[in-house]
């Protein structure tokens, strides 16, 4: 089990954070072979070169756009680029979510409608070079945790195409407040654009902490430099590490476990609570963890329904799909989150009445506790005549013989 470390004391960008996975030894074709499914021929050159940065040695990564007159893609036109092509599926759903995250940001930014925002320098194929070729990088290497430092704000101004804008940039302090993510600010950082909006995405999307890990159990570093001259060195660092970077802080006590999740969410008017029912459990029984439904009223007062379902990532597709389906919506929201779980076992209890299935948890300090699972109440009462309170207080009481047969999950 391995893990990843991005510590960015003067910066986050897509450059070099792509140049920090090819110091770590991520090969330039695993990025150039996914870059060449997303349709759009290759009007870049992509450059590495080992250099060093204020005395620093490390890799700096240049992407040449050899388009005279490159677009300024929409986030629809990005969209459909990515979700149409044919790259890895981890790294398109990735990709999507990254830019997604840039869109919904620069939507609120500039109060657009987010299929209209335009990208501008966010659309240029160097950024969708940084993007998917991070992205894949990550995804080459495999690792189980991703944890990043805290990012520096920066102060001062940056040029834009919407001109001169103070820094942190309206898109960064729109993402750090959405996702809630703390930015290093302080006399002692340098000045000018540090953290970039695409460099924040890319580590909302794929990092699972922002915080400095426990230890450091190395395997290998990659630096990553900047393009910018500070009054330092310039340079991010990639350290891969054996095992999990934040299992001592986290999980040391309770052993809760953090479970990368998405939220996908439709606001209904058009079907009547039954048939509102009825699609929860069609997407419950296609693989959704659960599935809440809650009354709104809707515009011109017409009552509807809010269902979020909580799915796993390698269901997110099947349930996009059921979503259209099955479901009378147009339109579909999607992102990423995530939730803490205690470990826990599956087993039966011997009763009088017959076996009924179990579950164990296992609580901060060590505590365990029974809950009896329901349906198995249910059918024992039904079958006994016995109330459902009756049987579990027999389940529960100290004299009770439990088997569990599965390991903690």
């Amino acid at each position: 089990m391995k893990s990843l470390f991005i510590d960015c004391p003067t910066g986050l960008s897509g450059d070099m954070l792509l140049a920090g996975l090819f110091d770590l030894g991520v090969p330039i074709e695993i990025i150039e072979s996914q870059l060449s499914l997303i349709g759009i021929g290759q009007p870049y050159s992509l450059r590495l070169k080992e250099t060093h940065s204020n005395g620093i040695r490390g890799l700096r990564v240049d992407v040449d756009v050899l388009e005279e007159d490159p677009p300024h893609r929409l986030w629809r036109d990005i969209k459909d680029l990515i979700g149409n092509s044919k790259l890895d599926i981890n790294v398109r759903n990735n990709s999507l979510k990254v830019f997604e995250l840039l869109a919904e940001a620069e939507s609120n930014v500039h109060g657009q409608d987010i299929n209209e925002v335009h990208f501008h320098e966010l659309g240029a194929v160097d950024t969708l070079v940084d993007v998917i070729g991070v992205c894949s990088a990550i995804d080459y290497l495999k690792v189980s945790q991703i944890v990043c430092a805290q990012p520096p704000a920066g102060h001062g101004m940056v040029e834009t195409s919407h001109g001169f804008l103070p820094v942190p940039a309206p898109a960064v302090l729109q993402m750090a407040k959405m996702h809630n993510i703390r930015l290093g600010f302080g006399r002692n950082t340098p000045k000018g654009e540090l953290t970039t909006p695409t460099g924040l995405a890319l580590m909302i999307c794929l990092a699972d902490f922002f915080e400095l890990p426990c230890s450091l159990d190395l395997i290998t570093i990659g630096i990553g430099l900047g393009h910018r001259e500070l009054d330092r060195p310039n340079f991010l660092r990639m350290c891969l590490l054996e095992g999990l970077a934040v299992k001592d802080l986290r999980q040391c006590n309770s052993e809760m476990k953090w479970q990368k999740l998405f939220s996908q969410e439709a606001w209904i008017d058009d079907s009547t609570p039954e048939d509102i029912a009825y699609f929860a459990e069609q997407l419950r029984g296609a693989g959704a963890i659960e599935v809440i439904a809650n009354p709104i009223q809707m515009k011109k007062g017409r009552q509807g329904f809010s269902i979020t379902a909580l799915v796993y990532p390698d269901k997110v597709d099947l349930l996009r799909l059921k979503w259209f389906e099955l479901g009378p919506t147009l339109g579909l929201r999607e992102k990423s989150i995530g939730r803490w779980v205690l470990p826990r076992r599956i087993g039966i209890c011997k009763t009088s009445l017959g076996e009924v299935k179990v579950k164990q948890v296992r609580r901060p300090g060590g505590n365990l506790t029974i809950k009896v699972e329901h349906d198995e109440l249910v059918k024992l009462s039904l079958a006994s005549g016995r109330s459902i309170e009756a049987i579990r207080s027999e389940v529960l009481c100290s004299e009770s013989i439990f088997e569990f047969d599965e390991e903690w999950n």
